[in-house]
């Protein structure tokens, strides 16, 4: 794993812990991973993202660990990513193309998957035409007739009628949403979507509130399709409450636009729960890239509430704990603590009774 780390880019979070997150991220998605290392420029190389004595010390690497795949941190140019599979002479791939992997593996609905796929297709439309490059910068010209030029604007025509089809099918889908939302919004009952950073435990909070048994794993994006259960509150008011795409900092646009049917649910909802994984010690930065995700989807003023999630993972071995005495000690801790927020453990069900009372009040 290589990353990069220059002026632009320092701020929120450290060059350590974004490669930790791409290290999780590489896990999920299959990968060993033998070794990485970060390099400070002023830019990034245009053409090797890389510094020469960097590039040349990644070769190296080659001999010693043995890897067969270089995963960047931040996305590639596709003269970047062709001129570094060139010479390191092995696969090249960047966060952006991990994400998407990640994506494909995790759709399970009809609809995730053409999603998915429209992403993927988005992303490679550049990269495809960068192929054949090399043919186009001799500029016609004895061996660049036939196969070359017609190669490229093949590429490029299929690619385009297959991400138009699959616009036209997600267009489709969003219609289909839209009838089922208008009809929800009929029936009067208010709807409440989860959201959160990937892995902070949006789909434990809704199998415990719902007692019901959605796919849970330790990684990130486990659940990729979204997930909606109807709920009582303690008014005695039901409620539907969905469980939506986890974010991730430098989320690609591609996703964004695919997901722009599902993502729908959010500006249509009555109200957000903002889960957050108060054991992470990232839980400030995770915070931020939710909020900056949620301006560019336009929904900043959006009535939320927060859910500060595995409080159970902080609390010390030295004494016995139980719900009341766990909420007390954090309420403390965390004084003074906003009305809109709620301190909760979705695995041990703890403060679950106060977050739907919340719900309720948010609610009125």
């Amino acid at each position: 794993m290589v990353g990069v780390a220059t002026k632009k880019t320092a701020g929120r979070w450290s060059e350590t812990d974004s490669m930790q997150e791409l290290a999780q991220l590489a896990g999920t998605a299959g990968a060993k991973v033998v070794g990485q290392f970060i390099q400070r420029l002023p830019a990034p190389s245009k053409t090797y993202y890389l510094g020469k004595g960097k590039l040349a010390e990644l070769l190296a690497l080659k001999t010693t660990l043995n890897y067969n795949l270089v995963i960047f941190d931040d996305e590639l140019s596709p003269l970047q990513q062709r001129n570094l599979e060139e010479f390191l002479k092995v696969k090249v791939i960047d966060r952006v193309a991990l994400i998407l992997d990640i994506f494909a593996r995790r759709a399970r609905t009809h609809e995730g998957q053409l999603q998915v796929e429209l992403a993927q297709h988005q992303y490679l439309y550049p990269r495809l035409a960068g192929q054949w490059s090399h043919l186009e910068r001799l500029g016609g010209g004895i061996g660049t007739r036939g196969p070359g030029e017609s190669q490229i604007e093949t590429d490029r025509r299929l690619i385009r009628e297959k991400i138009h089809r699959l616009q036209v099918k997600i267009e489709q889908v969003r219609k289909h949403r839209l009838l089922y939302r208008q009809k929800r919004q009929e029936s009067g009952i208010p709807v409440i979507a989860l959201v959160g950073y990937t892995n902070t435990g949006k789909s434990t909070l809704l199998n415990t509130l719902s007692r019901t048994d959605i796919f849970v794993e330790d990684k990130l994006f486990a659940t990729l399709d979204p997930t909606t259960r109807r709920l009582t509150l303690p008014d005695k008011r039901p409620v539907l409450m969905t469980d939506t795409v986890g974010f991730i900092r430098k989320l690609p646009p591609t996703i964004v636009s695919a997901f722009k049917a599902t993502l729908e649910e959010l500006s249509e909802a009555s109200l957000l729960v903002h889960v957050v994984d108060l054991a992470s010690h990232t839980a400030a930065e995770q915070c931020q890239a939710v909020e900056d995700i949620l301006a560019d989807l336009g929904l900043e003023d959006k009535p939320r509430i927060t859910a500060l999630n595995k409080i159970d993972l902080l609390l010390s071995d030295d004494r016995e704990w139980n719900e009341e005495s766990a909420i007390s000690y954090f309420a403390d801790q965390l004084a003074p603590l906003d009305k809109n927020t709620a301190l909760i453990s979705s695995s041990k069900g703890w403060g679950l009774t106060g977050l739907l009372k919340l719900i309720s009040q948010s609610l009125n």
